[in-house]
């Protein structure tokens, strides 16, 4: 690995060294100047409904527990009992109302991750670990995490201090804004059930795929064929193919060119924003139910801004991919160099007809789904990303296609079209800031 002081050098305008993706020793220094510094999305408060409620979590390298604690606030704790080290929590989800029982030696603890009761506490009196003393709690573990929440959205940070939530969103926090508006109720609630995929690539990988404008019409165009085919038999019979079909059709029959029509906003921090392609404000009668819905709880003037957001998809780098108008989610959560953890989630719109969850419950299954083509073909490419850039065959990964000609104004970069390499190049110049300290 290059020195400390050299890191930086990694990283050019136009181009990135591979050993950024591949280096183990850079992967170890991500999770101390990162991911263990960085607001990191926890989960929604909808997860943790009642007192005791809990999920576990990773941020960076430390296991965390998401729980409700009975004042009603979400808490984020080390999953680590402070007398032995084991973690308190095995399980992803569970509920503890009346608090935390370590399974090896029975210490308890409060939802707010103080020391409940010691067994044989007598053993205790005199030494540093008696009952009251602060490294007693689980709590007080050092890093202590930082704990914010944004419209239902929770993150935790395990820097001592830093940016606001809101502060480190900045523009990005439109995502949320976006998901929540387009409920009825102005919240959304969790569908409890996940997707979770391990990508046998480096996590960096995955997120410079997310904005990437060029690669649906080459990577996922047989996919896309496919539907398109079963579109054109129900036109043939006179007949409207349902919406689901124009989900995978578009990554074909959308041409490459058209792609440049679209546009990314790329903020500081690595956040960035594709504007929408998709046209989900069809005439059919699901629609205009909900916008009747939408229509009798903000009005007519609300409603039409709330729809006309041209918002398909929010980065919030380094660790959230978010989809508002399809109401779903991707956390991603690295675990080695080579293998990242993503986690799929999707909203339910409170207050909206049962169709508009079931749109979205579409998108999520046929194509965020681990089993749909449109996955699978993602897959085999970072797969194939990484072990491309494991080899020798070159030191450099290129992000030259539009560099130098997109319009900088601020902290914001404007793609000066929608294939632009920008988000990649705004994502590394964040990942150079963290890095480097500067």
């Amino acid at each position: 690995m290059a020195a400390t002081t050299d890191l930086t050098k990694l990283v050019q305008p136009d181009r990135v060294h591979r050993s950024a993706y591949t280096d183990p020793a850079i992967f170890e220094l991500e999770m101390e100047r990162i991911f263990h510094k960085v607001w990191t999305y926890v989960g929604h408060e909808s997860q943790v409904k009642n007192t005791g409620d809990y999920w576990t979590v990773l941020i960076g390298r430390q296991p965390m527990i998401m729980v409700r604690h009975g004042d009603g606030s979400v808490r984020v704790l080390h999953n680590r009992c402070p007398h032995r080290g084991a973690m308190l929590c095995g399980n992803r989800l569970g509920s503890a109302p009346d608090g935390f029982t370590c399974s090896y030696h029975s210490w308890q603890f409060h939802t707010d991750g103080s020391l409940k009761a010691i067994p044989l506490e007598r053993g205790y009196k005199g030494t540093r670990f008696e009952t009251g003393a602060a490294d007693a709690a689980m709590r007080n573990m050092k890093p202590a995490a930082r704990v914010a929440n944004y419209r239902g959205f929770v993150f935790a940070s395990l820097a001592a201090d830093g940016p606001s939530l809101e502060e480190w969103l900045g523009p990005a926090k439109i995502a949320f804004d976006d998901i929540c508006d387009r409920a009825p109720k102005g919240e959304v609630e969790v569908v409890p059930n996940c997707f979770r995929v391990v990508q046998q690539s480096n996590w960096k990988i995955f997120l410079e795929n997310q904005l990437d404008a060029l690669h649906p019409a080459v990577t996922h165009e047989s996919t896309g064929k496919a539907a398109y085919e079963v579109e054109l038999e129900f036109e043939e019979r006179h007949e409207k193919a349902p919406l689901s079909y124009h989900f995978l059709s578009a990554f074909s029959t959308t041409p490459i060119p058209k792609w440049d029509d679209f546009q990314t906003l790329n903020y500081s921090n690595g956040h960035s924003i594709l504007t929408g392609y998709m046209g989900l404000r069809p005439s059919d009668p699901d629609t205009l139910a909900y916008e009747e819905t939408l229509r009798q709880a903000y009005g007519e003037k609300r409603m039409e801004e709330i729809l006309a957001v041209n918002i398909h998809h929010v980065l919030c780098y380094p660790g959230l991919s978010v989809q508002p108008p399809l109401q779903q989610l991707r956390a991603v959560r690295p675990l080695t160099v080579d293998k990242t953890l993503t986690e799929i989630w999707h909203f339910r719109l409170k207050g909206a007809p049962e169709a508009i969850y079931r749109r979205a419950l579409g998108y999520y299954n046929l194509v965020n789904s681990p089993s749909t083509l449109v996955n699978a073909d993602d897959l085999w490419n970072f797969w194939k990303c990484h072990q491309g850039l494991a080899s020798d065959g070159g030191d450099w990964v290129s992000f030259h296609r539009n560099a130098g000609q997109d319009h900088v104004q601020g902290n914001l970069t404007t793609s000066v079209i929608g294939t632009s390499e920008a988000p990649m190049r705004n994502q590394f110049s964040a990942w150079g800031a963290y890095m480097g300290g500067t």
